[in-house]
Order: structure tokens, then sequence, then C-alpha cells
């Protein structure tokens, strides 16, 4: 980045390390007490720089809404500098140099000022390309650029420049149907995020090869849930000509098999590239096994995951082998979160897997005997999670929203995409469905019974992290004020101001109060109220809260296993289909989420200190006085949590892995703490099959 003459300091140099040094270096402590930083393209909310730079003693606020940051400037920083306190903050401006002018003149006339861009870090490569990554997707792309040393790139050879090099994707090389679900696999399977545009020119280049011609490159290369239809489907084809390999006697032709996915009928699932991926596709339910005539034979070769025979049989070789996956791949204390949301789902499925109602009663042995493997993982697991979240959640709340990674990001993601121009004419509607409590595991369940009354629903799945402490006075308030709950502190006690916050923030994007609707109490009954609701004329977004699971949970003595069993006979009733079915008619765009899971937990006794706590949760304390917080800490070896976007008077005290404030060996499911099981949740758009 050249020097000039401007206040703004610039960076010319590209160290051989990392990006991320010509910004880190920037960051000495006790230099000046205000940073201001000009940052288009959110490089400073990245994981790793984020983490570096707290590090350093450096706190970091961003400014979008001038009320929202004067209120955390002012009763944050603005007081302790009154007071003579030395601190190091940055202030962050997602807008180029020239518009640091417009921060107030207070900030201009204390604090240096900064800038960085994509642009200065990669001045050879197509700008608006870069912009698309992920900003994780920047390490490999750097690596590249120094390695290669390019030169000077267009669009469209620096789209196949980050294809090759950031992607592993090298469409010249793609020749047969092999090498195009090779890539497919590895990309969905991960869950990669590839922008639009380089999918668009990843196409275009395979159409120049004639062997893609029936392919319905289209949907399957950039569309998860579609991609793994399309294996779906071909699936029993697959396993039909298997049999038909092994046996003796002539069959008669199947009936024509039935496809919403149209291309290829016969995928190659055998090839020793394809066939490394299969076990984990049916594991962890991305793929789902069937049903076949010849079962028993089939059984006994390597497609049996993907072969319905005995129901005990099948659980438990599916147990045994999610065991063995989960415990290969706990994600490191360093990783990025995209690795905990991968593990989450393996952890969900594992978590319902041995809940099930049928297999609990029927294989009471082989489940002991699993259990057994399960209690030191879940013990490593609870170890990992609860080291990444201190080192690593504190930066998550600053991130983009898009893709949301924070229950407070939806909002402002759901506006950014109700306002895109992707959408046609007449505008799209946006409803949002909070299910109060709802785990992960426990989605997979309202799901699988989704599916079987609806078999129409396409369920795009993603997962965002709940606020900590996991309670629904602090998330599910952040899902609808669309902030950190520092910015609400007067109601951190209740859930009587989501309402208003939800409306004031879409009054904040410029929509009427008679375009936005927020109703609460849901989960059975009648729809006759969210019906007349929703079908008032200017209404645009909806905010509904369903608070079915939760009840369950409060009155659940039967731990996770009952906790699946009463949620799967709700979710088998009409009335989630039946919603579904009524926002959709009216032209809403539908995602659901949670503002936090459950967890079984035991009792380590009741702190008698809980009558002055502010909050008094089973799996948390909360806490305006740090001495009487501390003295609880010691006594039950409870973990304190320092107020990550919360206000500093709030002070949570999380019980220990597992453990609840109730009598001492008591057992309940219950939420509030940093488990991997309340803290991530599921996001998930449901529309319905084109048909």
């Amino acid at each position: 980045m050249s020097n000039n003459s401007s206040p703004i300091t610039h960076h010319s140099s590209l160290p051989a390390e990392s990006w991320r040094s010509q910004i880190l270096r920037e960051f000495t402590p006790k230099v000046t007490r205000l940073t201001l930083v000009a940052d288009p393209d959110a490089l400073l909310l990245e994981e790793r720089i984020l983490e570096s730079i707290r590090e350093r003693g450096f706190e970091l606020i961003t400014f979008e809404d001038h009320v929202a940051f004067r209120y955390a400037y002012e009763s944050k920083f603005r007081s302790r500098w009154d007071r003579g306190e030395q601190t190091d903050l940055v202030v962050v401006m997602r807008a180029q140099a020239s518009d640091l002018g417009y921060l107030p003149f207070d900030l201009l006339q204390a604090g240096r000022r900064l800038s960085f861009s994509l642009g200065d870090i990669f001045p050879n490569l197509s700008y608006p390309v870069v912009t698309a990554l992920d900003r994780g997707d920047l390490d490999a792309l750097y690596d590249a650029q120094r390695r290669h040393a390019p030169g000077e790139l267009g669009d469209n050879a620096t789209k196949e420049f980050v294809l090759r090099h950031v992607f592993e994707i090298a469409p010249e090389l793609i020749k047969q149907p092999t090498d195009l679900l090779r890539v497919l696999l590895r990309r969905h399977y991960r869950a990669q995020r590839i922008p639009g545009v380089l999918d668009e020119r990843f196409i275009q280049l395979l159409r120049h090869n004639n062997t893609f011609d029936d392919w319905p490159l289209e949907t399957i290369v950039p569309d998860r849930e579609a991609f793994f239809t399309f294996l779906q489907e071909r699936w029993p084809v697959f396993l039909d000509r298997v049999a038909e390999k092994k046996e003796t006697t002539v069959r008669e032709d199947k009936k024509p098999y039935r496809l919403a996915i149209g291309g290829p009928l016969d995928l190659p699932f055998d090839h020793h590239d394809i066939r490394v991926y299969m076990d984990n596709l049916f594991l962890e339910g991305l793929l789902h096994s069937v049903s076949h005539e010849h079962a028993d034979t089939l059984s006994k070769t390597w497609v049996s995951i993907g072969v319905r025979t005995d129901q005990a049989e099948d659980r438990r070789c599916r147990l045994t082998k999610l065991i063995e996956n989960l415990r290969s791949s706990v994600p490191a204390e360093d990783a990025r979160h995209g690795e905990w949301f991968h593990f989450a789902r393996g952890w969900a499925e594992l978590k319902k897997v041995m809940s099930d109602e049928v297999w609990v009663m029927s294989d009471r042995e082989v489940l002991a005997g699993c259990e057994e493997h399960v209690t030191p993982l879940t013990e490593m697991v609870d170890k990992r999670f609860l080291s990444w979240v201190v080192k690593r959640y504190a930066g998550l709340i600053n991130l983009p929203a898009t893709p949301p990674v924070m229950l407070h990001h939806i909002p402002r993601f759901l506006a950014r995409s109700l306002l895109s121009p992707h959408y046609s004419s007449p505008p799209a509607k946006i409803a949002l469905l909070v299910v109060d409590g709802l785990s992960l595991d426990q989605w997979i369940v309202v799901r699988e019974a989704l599916a079987t009354r609806r078999p129409n629903f396409r369920f795009r799945e993603n997962t965002v992290f709940a606020w900590i402490p996991s309670l629904t006075s602090v998330s599910r308030q952040a899902a609808f004020a669309g902030k950190p709950p520092i910015f609400f502190p007067n109601s951190l006690q209740t859930t009587d101001k989501e309402q208003p916050l939800w409306t004031q923030f879409w009054a904040d994007q410029g929509f009427s109060l008679n375009e936005v609707v927020y109703a609460k109490g849901l989960g059975d009954g009648s729809l006759e109220r969210i019906e007349e609701l929703i079908s008032r004329p200017k209404v645009t977004v909806a905010g509904l809260v369903i608070d079915t699971v939760d009840k369950i949970m409060h009155g659940m003595e039967l731990g996770t296993a009952g906790m699946h069993n009463q949620v799967r006979q709700w979710a088998q009733q009409p009335y989630m289909a039946e919603l579904l079915d009524l926002l959709l008619d009216r032209g809403f765009n539908v995602f659901l989420t949670s503002d936090h899971g459950n967890i079984e937990a035991e009792g380590c006794g009741c702190p008698a200190e809980g009558a002055v706590a502010d909050l008094r949760g089973e799996r948390v304390r909360v806490y305006s006085d740090k001495l009487l917080r501390d003295k609880v800490k010691e006594r039950f070896s409870a973990a304190l949590w320092e107020p990550v976007g919360l206000p500093d008077t709030f002070l949570p005290l999380i019980a220990p892995a597992r453990k609840a404030f109730v009598r001492e060996g008591e057992r309940i499911v219950s939420h509030g703490g940093i488990s991997i099981e309340e803290t991530i949740v599921p996001l998930v758009q449901i529309e319905r099959k084109n048909t």
C-alpha cells in the first residue's frame, strides 16, 4: 500500500509470511488510545486478525449505526478516558478511506487513521472477484500469488486462478463424470462457500465439454441440497446395477425411475474417488439409506451403509462408525468456526441416533457399550469447544452478516436478501421462525417429521452461534434486535422488548410499522391469529416465536431421549406443517432458527447466594457483583464468562460441564451454558421443491 502525505497511513510492501502481517504491524500497543480504520473489505473482522489484535490488548468497535455506536463508545470508552485510563481502541468503518471524514468530529480529533484494502494486498488480481471470497480463503490466494506471481489478470483469468489455487478446481482436468463428481462431493460435503461469479465461470468452462451436455450443472454446482437430491435419486439405480451383477437369474425390467432433478441416470458411485465419501454422506444424514428387494445380498457388500436391513443392526453399524468419525475429527482449538459448524452436524446425528426410542428400548446392552466410548469423547469435545470459545468467540460478533455466523446477524442477512435485486417484483416477503430451545439434534427430529408430512419441502440447512450465556432473554432478543445484547441492557432479564426491537430494526432499514409483524406463544392450536396478521395488505416481514419445545424442555424428566420423543410427537402433529404451508402460500421466504439448544445435565448443588443473583438459570447464574460471583465460582468450580458483547454489569457464571445448579444427583434438561448442543443452533431456509 503506497505512502502519501494524508493523515491516513497506507502500506506498500508485501511481507512473505502472511497477508495479515502488513495489517498487524500497525497495531503496536500503547501508541495511541484511539485508531480509526477505513476497512471497506472487512479485513479487520477476519477471525485470526481480530484474535491477534485482541491479544495485543486492542478493543474493536464497528461504526455502522450512529446511535448504537455512540452508546457503546460513551459507556465503555469515553468514561474510561475521562478517568485517565489508557485504552487501545480501534473504531472500524466499513467504507473507503475518503469516508473516514464522516466520523464524529471528536473521534477525528483524537485518533490516528489507517486504511486497508484487498486491492492493495492483491494488486494484480481482479478486485470484484477477490472481494467476493470468504476472508478465510485469502490465505490460499495470498500464498498462490507469492508462488506463481501471475502478473496482472483480468476478471476471467482471476476467476480461473482462484478456482485452481484456492478451491483446487482445475476445469481443464474435469473430463469425465468421476472428475466432476469428485469436485462437487469435496465442495458440498464441506459446505464450502464458493462465490456465484466463480460458479458461473466454472459452469461456462464445463459446457465446452460435450460430456456434460445433459448434466444439470446450473442446479447441482451451486446448490448443495439439490446436489444431494441428485445423488439420492440415483442411489437406487446404482443399487439395482450392483444387485444385477450378483444375481444369476434374469429379472424383469423395472419401472422408469422418477427424478425431480434431470440428468444422467447412472452415476459411478463405486469409483474409488467417489466411494471414499459415501459412508460419511449416509452417516451424517446427507444421504438416506433405501429399501431394496435384494437387501440381504447388498448388505454383504460395501454399499450396505445405504441399504435398509435390520433396524437394530443398521443403528449399531451407524453408531459405531459415527463415533469413530467424530473421534477423529474434533476441531482443534485454533480451528475456524466453520469446522465447528461441520462437526456439530455430525455430533447432532450421533445424539439423535443414541436417543432413538426404539433403539433405547430394544438394545440397551449395545447402547451401553457405545456409551462407554461416547462418554470420554463428550468430555474431549466439551473441553476442546470451551477452549475454542474462550479464544475465538469474541471475534465472531462483528463478522459480516452474509453468511450469518451469530444469531444477531440474521436480521441483517434477511434485510440484504430482501432488498437484493435478485428477487423479482413484487418484492419478496420474509418470515423468521424462532423455535425457542430447539437444539440441532432436535431439529433433525423435526425435519424428519416435516419431510414425512410434506415430501415436497426442501430444507437448506446451515448453523449459527447462539449468544453466551445461552438464555432466552439474551439470545432470542439478539436474534430479533439484530444487535449484540450490549445495545439493549435494560431488557436482558425479560423478553417483553422483542417486538419493539424487531420493529425498530426494520424501521432502520426503511420499513414502516404496518409492514412488520411479530407474534409469540405459538406452536399449537389455531392458525387464525397468524393468518390474520400476515394477510394484512402491506405486511412484508414477520417474526414468529414458537415456544412448544421450550415448554417440553422445562417439564422434561426423561432426559435427551424423552426430549426427542416428545419433540417428534409434536412435529408429527399438523401445526408446523400447516404453518409453513400458510407462510409459503402467502409468498414468504421462510427461515427457521433457534435461540439456544439444550443438554441433559446433572445437579451439582444450588447456590444459596442464588437469591441475590440477577438471573437464576439452571445452567447459569448472572450477577452484577463480581465478589459474589467469584465466591460462588470457587464453591462450584464453575466457569466465569467475561461480558463479551454484554453490559459490563452482566456477569455470567456457567455451571461445570454437563452440570446444573440444582440438587446434587438430580437430572434435568436445561440451557444457559457453553456446550456445543446449547450454542450451535440450526438456521434453515424452508421452501417447496419445484415439481
